[in-house]
Parts: C-alpha cells; structure tokens; sequence
C-alpha cells in the first residue's frame, strides 16, 4: 500500500535532501569493501584546492562523476568514489599570507613551523567546508576513505617517489632556466605560465661591431632591460647577411662590454633583423643556446624582480623602471634606430598574474623524456582513451615536446624535499626516512633543503598512493586501476599527463580506462566565471534556493563532452519546472494506488499501455547507452522528454478514466500496474541524475527496498517492446495535435465539444484511429467523432488538417460566431499590416542599413518573415471563414 498520508502536495528540497543524504551515509550505502567476486568500479575524485569554496565547475565535475557511480552502482559493480583535497601549496600559503597581512603580520613575523600551524588551521576550516558542500550537492562518495594530499599515508607515498626516481637518476638538481614569479617569490612550472597576448614595443638596437668604424648589427628586443645580461649576438647560420660576421665581436651599447657573433640554427631570419640578442640568464630559448655555446650566465634580474649588482648604474631599479631608463639612454647615446608596435604572447603567473620572470637559478628537476615515452605509448596503444578524441592531440603533442620538469617550490607549505645537507662534510643524503646522521660522516649537524615540492607531484600519484601504495594492500589490488577520470579541460597537462605517467612508472600500470573530459561553466553571456567579471555563481547559494536536483540536472542537460556550458537562471527556473512535474506526476499515481495489490493478477494491456511500455524499453536502452558513451546530457535529454511528454502529458492523461472506475475492474488493475511499473523503472533511470527527489519517491511506492540507489538497474525487455503499437499511438496522437492546432486557431473555447470527421484513405489507417478514437474523443474534446474509410465528398465549412492517410474536418458551424471571429480576424489583420508596413519601411531606409548594428537588422528582418506569414495566414482564414 502507499503511504498517502505522508506525500506532501508540493516538493520542498529544502526539507528533502539533508534527511536522505544523512540516511544515505548512516547506512553505509557509499562504503565500498572488496570483494574479490565482484567486478570493481572505481573514480578518485579531482581534489579541490583547500583554498575556500566550491564553484560551479566543481558542481559540474562532480555531479558527472556522481552520475557515473550511481550508475554504476545501481549495475551492480563494486563501486569505490574516493573523496579528498589538495593542499594546493602557492594558492593556499598566498591565502593564509593575505590574511596574516589584514593583522599587518608575515610569514617571516610567525617563523616556518607557527606559520605551518596557522596553514593547517585554514585548511581543517576549508577542507570541513569543501566536505559539507560536496554533501549538499549529493555526492555519494565513500566518506570513510577520505584523502589529504599531504595526510600521513600520501606524504609517505610522496617521499617514497622522490626517493626512487632519484635514485634512479630521473630526480637531479642543477642550474637551469626557471619560471620565476616576483610576488609569489616562487618557481612555477612551465605549464603554470598563463600566455596573454599584451601590446608592447619592439625596440631596434644598433649593437657595433668591433674595429669597423661605423658598422654595426641590428637587433630588435621586446625586453631591452636585458641587454645588461647579453653574452652574445646569434643570426642563422644560412642566413647570407651575416655569413661574414659570425665569429667576429660587438660592442655592447652602454655596457662596453665585448660578445660574440655566433651562428644558431633556432634563430628564426625572417623575425626583426635576423640577429637577436642572447640573455642565457633571462630567456629560456638563449639558455638553450647558451649551453649550446657555452655561453656565459649574468644574471642582472633579481628573484624580486629588481636588477641586480651586474646591471651596473641601474642597480636596484625595478624591471619596468630600468626599461624606461635604457631607452632614454639608448636614444641619448644614439644606438636606438626606431620604436614598433608589437603585440606578443606575454608570461603571467596562473595564480597571480604578475608577469613572469624567466631565471636561472638552482632547482629540482624530473627528467621528462624517459617518463614521458611510456605515456605517449599508452594512448597510442589505446590503454588509455580520451573522451572525446580530439583531446588526444593536444596530450600527445605536449608529451612529445616536453622539457625537464621543475618540480622544487619557494614556499613553506607542502611537502618539503626529502633531502638532507650535511653541514660538516658537504654530503647530500636522500631518504624516505628523516636521517639522524650523516652516512659519510657521522655527524648529527644535517639540514633539511628547505624548498617544498610542486604541488602536482603529490597529486600526480592520486589514483594509487589514495588505496594505500608504497604497501601492497587490498584495496589497491581490487580497485586498481581506476574506471574512468572525470575532469575539466584545464587541467589536462596539469595533472592527467603527470597521473599517467607516475602510475606507469612505479604501478606499471595506466592509472584509468578512460579520461573524460568536460567543458568550463560560462556566464549567460559565454565569458568565463572570474572574480574580476563578478560574474561568478555560488552552487551552495543556488542549492539553497532551488534544490541539488534542480542544479545537476540543468548542469548536465545540454552538456557534451569536451565543450562549455552557459550558465543561464532560465534554464534552473526549467529544470525546477520539470522536477515539480515529476512530483506532482509521482504524487497522481500514488493517490491512485491506494487499492493497488502487486503481482495479484495479470495485466491485459490496451494500445495505450503497449505504447508506454514500449517507448520505456526504448529509453531505457537509450539512458543506459548514452551513460556509456559518457554522453550524460543526452541521456538526461532521453529521461527528460520521456518523462514530460510520454508519460505525464500523455499516458497519465490517457489511462485517467480507467483509474477512475469508467472502465472494468481489470482495466483499472492494469492501469495501476503500468503506472506502478513505469513510475518505479523511469525513477530508477532518474536517480543518477537527481538522486534526492527519486529518493523521496520511491519511499513511497508499494515495493520499494532501502534505497533506490541500490536498487537494480532497470533493463530492457523485448517482450514489451511493441512496434505496431507504437506507430498506432504516434498516428492517433498527431491526429488529436491536428485538432487541438485547430481548435487554437479558431480560437474555439477549451471546454467546447467539437465535431470531428475523419476519413481514411487505407484500411489500416482507418483500423487505427477507429481503435483509439476514446482517446481522440478525451484529449481532443471530440464529440461527435464520425469515421469513415475511403476519402468522400469533402464537407463544406470546415477547417481540415492532413496526417498521414487520414483527413480531418471540423465543422465550424455551431462551433465558433462567425461574425465575431471574422471582425476579430479582420481588427488582427489590420494591426498585422500596419506593423508589417513599419517594418518594411524600416529595411527600405539607407540609412537605418547603414548605420544600424547587424544584429538589428537580422532582427527587423526576422520579424519582417514572420509578420508575412502572419499575414498569409490571416488571410487563408479570412478567405475560408467567409466561404
């Protein structure tokens, strides 16, 4: 029996979704254990940074992976969704320093372990945050295998890998070309340098060249605050301007300083002169080539953005300001030959924005080409697909083309290099395990090096280091590898590239099946969501107003992989629509289910009931095929319209008299039983989708078990898959839309009984809506409804639509005044003219064509199409009406 009592009329997520998720939880429903006879499925969540809230493209990114678990689950897999965060070291220490500053305190004022002390506060506030918003937006992840990407057991792992790979020979320090930037005073990686396009100048410099009075080279700089650091000249070895000047010297303008002409073949001749000035200490490209050369360093840049001692005069100016200071010395001194705009791809820090700084300086590196191999093979071999494919190109081509990874940090948070420096005898010692003393040595006096690793190390070992490796444990023997990635575009080089090719490395293994790749969350207007726009949308502010449900449905329907999604409130006040139809539905079907006993006789099913069993089977097989293919918003697009259309507007309305005793006692039981099926199976589809309004449901259905969401996963059953009844359905349905088009039309008031003529012209059209013309009859308003096979004379004074072998006729007479319709017509066919007229007056003038936007125009024009077919409408009417 339903519980009746306890169905509210309407849908209040608010007192809905915490209960069901607190139920969820206490009953373990998200817990995994292994169990070797079952097939596992497995996702470890991206970690969200502990730097505050959740955003939108968080929402998304786990409403799709808590899509794929339900799903999953429901199936009857094993299956682990392991939660966590990330320490996310500069973004995090850059917020705890923002805060100190509010006090008007430093990291420095505090020391390295009270600082670290206030770090771990943020993040136990933050990470309690994260935690209960992930909870509010219904993630059912496994709560009791929660990970920190510096809890004990991944900071094991961490020093485990360091160990290893250097060891190995693949972790080594030395002095290299870095990214440097000047206010988070930290190296970033190379795929950390945001490229923006900025307008700058390029600045053509006269360098002369040495015992040839009067000659001189040309050079053109984007940055000539670096001459001071230049150590020689390079033109292209082919390039016959300069054969004759390789091997000779320039004088440095304003330096004196003498450098070499040297030829390279990276030098590009078509770009400025052809010749280019070589910094080895402030370009990563002339680092390149100074190494090759053997070319001095000078670093005349300091790690504050400031010149240093080398630059000479300019000593303690910043950057920008000894820029300005060079070219009025350039110009005085008569080396500055002319000034170009030039717009260029400038380096900002992704964290900050503050232009960076390329320096040489010593760090830690992971030799890339030996790791990276592996992993280019890997999706070569297709281990390891990319969804959609063309993702494929862009990780393979940064593979291919990578360089040394620098992976030491700056910065006091986050794991420190497991290296220790003798302070005795100079010995470095590498160890997973704080020594006590140095192996050459014996001695106690060791120091740790102070840097801390890039963050994407301790999260590139995600998938194995969160099931318990360096140990060999159960969970990392059955849950290893994982099924699929779920994660953003963004982030493909940051962290995917680096998972694979860790996991080949120490699990010799591919992390994961599947890499599935989801767009970015955009304003309604396609710019991305930023603090800067204050465009950015809170997911909790938008849970609280309109329900979990109502968030992840509208954030998966439209969504495709690889591609944005705009953000659109419409598109949530939709999506709340439609759950309150659900509802309202659910709610119908279980008023009309008090007398219903389960499975106490055999259903004998009409067209009607045929039909929605058949269209069922058919969405079914299209949700669990479009899960598959992690095509999430069309499978949601299959649910929605089945749901809305299928079964609420159209078989509830159907089988209403049958529930309500007009028809035999079996006609009602099977009614009942339909309804109860497809009610049961369709929430079951649902649920991955909007996990807590199917909840409520289903708790209220005549079978339901503990929870929907362990429930099975419906499945297809050819034996209710009827064809015939189908297109009988789809015909006798666009013949009750023919009239009910009709009847709007003439404006025929809604409760009005209207005469309906039919006539067929083939015996099975005539079978067919002979068959169903009680449903004609009800949803058309129909009465009488006369049919006829074979197509006679046509009768007069009537409005007719044509579907498929089948005439329709409406007489009008009786049916609407004439006389009122025909002025009424005749009032709209004015109006309708006169607008019309505006319209095209509007698009006959120059001038509005010339200086309007083009998106008024295509306005005007638009509408200029629509009020002729108005208007050829209105006529046809008019002609009719009047005979």
């Amino acid at each position: 029996m339903s519980e009746l009592a306890n169905i509210p009329s309407t849908y209040n997520p608010q007192e809905t979704e915490q209960k069901w998720y607190e139920y969820w939880e206490k009953n373990g429903f998200f817990h995994a254990e292994v169990e070797k006879d079952k097939k596992p499925y497995t996702i470890v969540m991206p970690p969200p940074n502990v730097t505050g809230s959740l955003h939108l493209g968080h929402a998304m990114d786990n409403t799709l992976q808590d899509i794929l678990i339900r799903y999953h689950r429901m199936q009857g897999y094993n299956t682990l969704w392991v939660p966590g965060t990330d320490h996310a070291g500069i973004a995090t220490q850059a917020k705890v320093e923002e805060h100190l500053a509010k006090d008007g305190l430093s990291k420095y004022d505090l020391g390295r372990e009270k600082f670290l002390e206030k770090v771990w506060e943020w993040k136990d506030k933050y990470h309690n945050r994260i935690s209960k918003q992930l909870r509010m937006l219904g993630s059912s992840c496994d709560w009791d295998r929660e990970r920190f990407t510096m809890d004990e057991g991944c900071s094991k792992a961490v020093r485990e890998v360091f160990v290893r790979l250097y060891e190995k020979g693949l972790i080594y320090r030395g002095n290299y070309i870095i990214n440097w930037c000047p206010k988070c005073q930290t190296t970033i990686s190379d795929i950390e340098v945001e490229h923006q396009d900025t307008p700058g100048q390029l600045w053509h410099v006269k360098y002369p060249i040495k015992g040839e009075e009067g000659s001189y080279i040309t050079i053109a700089t984007t940055r000539p605050e670096t001459i001071l650091g230049d150590t020689a000249v390079a033109v292209h070895p082919d390039d016959e301007r300069y054969t004759d000047l390789v091997g000779k010297k320039v004088i440095l303008p304003i330096v004196g300083r003498e450098i070499p002409i040297i030829a390279d073949s990276y030098v590009d001749p078509a770009f400025g002169t052809g010749a280019v000035k070589i910094t080895p200490s402030h370009d990563p490209n002339d680092f390149e080539i100074g190494l090759r050369h053997s070319l001095p360093d000078l670093v005349v840049i300091d790690k504050a953005g400031k010149m240093t001692e080398e630059a000479g005069k300019y000593q303690g100016l910043d950057r920008y300001e000894c820029r300005e200071q060079i070219v009025a010395d350039l110009k005085e001194q008569g080396y500055l030959l002319k000034i170009e705009e030039h717009n260029h791809a400038v380096g900002h820090c992704y964290r900050c924005d503050t232009i960076i700084e390329p320096l040489v300086s010593s760090q830690w590196f992971v030799k890339m080409k030996p790791l990276a191999k592996p992993a280019i093979q890997a999706v070569l071999d297709g281990n390891i697909r990319f969804v959609p494919e063309r993702f494929t190109k862009i990780y393979l081509g940064w593979l291919e083309n990578i360089r040394d990874w620098c992976i030491s940090r700056q910065l006091w948070w986050g794991h420190r290099i497991p290296v220790w420096y003798c302070q005795d005898c100079g010995e470095m010692i590498c160890a997973s395990v704080d020594p006590t003393s140095c192996p050459s040595c014996a001695s106690t006096n060791l120091e740790q090096d102070p840097d801390v690793l890039d963050t994407w190390f301790s999260s590139g070992l995600w998938p194995f280091s969160t099931l318990g490796w360096p140990e060999k444990t159960p969970e990392l023997e059955h849950f290893y590898p994982t099924s699929v990635l779920v994660t953003g575009r963004d982030i493909i080089f940051f962290w995917v590239a680096r998972m694979i090719f860790t996991s080949l490395e120490f699990m010799h293994e591919e992390p994961f099946k599947d890499v599935f790749i989801h767009g970015l969350i955009l304003d309604a207007q396609g710019r991305k969501m930023s603090k800067s726009l204050g465009n950015g949308v809170d997911p909790i502010e938008v849970i609280e107003k309109y329900g979990a449900d109502t968030l992840r449905f509208m954030l998966v329907t439209g969504n495709t992989p690889g591609n944005d999604l705009r953000f659109q409130f419409e598109r949530l006040e939709g999506t709340r629509n439609f759950a309150n139809k659900i509802w309202n539905a659910s709610r119908f079907v279980l008023m009309n289910l008090s007398d219903f006993e389960p499975e106490s006789q055999k259903p004998e099913y009409t067209l009607a009931d045929r039909w929605i069993l058949t269209k069922y089977n058919q969405v079914v097989e299209q949700v669990t095929n479009n899960l598959d293919k992690y095509e999430m918003g069309e499978a949601a697009k299959a649910i929605y319209e089945f749901i809305w259309s299928q079964f609420c507007d159209w078989y509830i309305e159907l089988v209403k008299p049958r529930l309500y005793g007009k028809e035999t006692p079996k006609s009602k039981y099977t009614a009942q039983y339909v309804l109860n099926y497809v009610l049961t199976n369709t929430l079951k589809l649902l649920h991955p989708f909007m996990p807590f309004i199917t909840e409520e449901i289903w708790q209220h259905l005549p079978e339901k078990g503990k929870s929907i969401m362990v429930s099975k996963w419906p499945q297809t059953d050819s034996n209710l898959v009827d064809k015939d009844a189908e297109e009988s359905m789809d015909l006798l349905m666009e013949v009750i839309r023919s009239i009910r088009n009709i009847r709007a039309e003439m404006n025929v008031p809604p409760g009005k009984k209207a005469e309906v003529i039919i006539m067929a012209k083939s015996k099975e059209a005539y079978a067919i809506v002979n068959t169903g013309q009680e449903y004609v009859a009800r949803l058309a308003n129909g009465e009488p409804i006369n049919i006829y096979e074979g197509i006679g004379t046509k009768p007069s004074n009537v409005a007719t639509a044509i579907v498929g072998d089948l005439e329709i006729y409406l007489p009008l007479e009786g049916l609407i005044d004439l006389e009122v319709e025909i002025k009424r017509l005749e009032k709209e066919l004015s109006q309708t003219k006169k607008e019309l007229e505006r319209v095209t007056g509007k698009l006959s003038n120059e001038g509005f064509l010339t200086k309007a936007p083009q998106e008024v125009i295509a306005k005007e024009q638009a509408k200029q199409r629509e009020l002729l077919v108005k208007e050829k409408a209105l006529l046809e009417r008019l002609k009719m009406f009047r005979g």
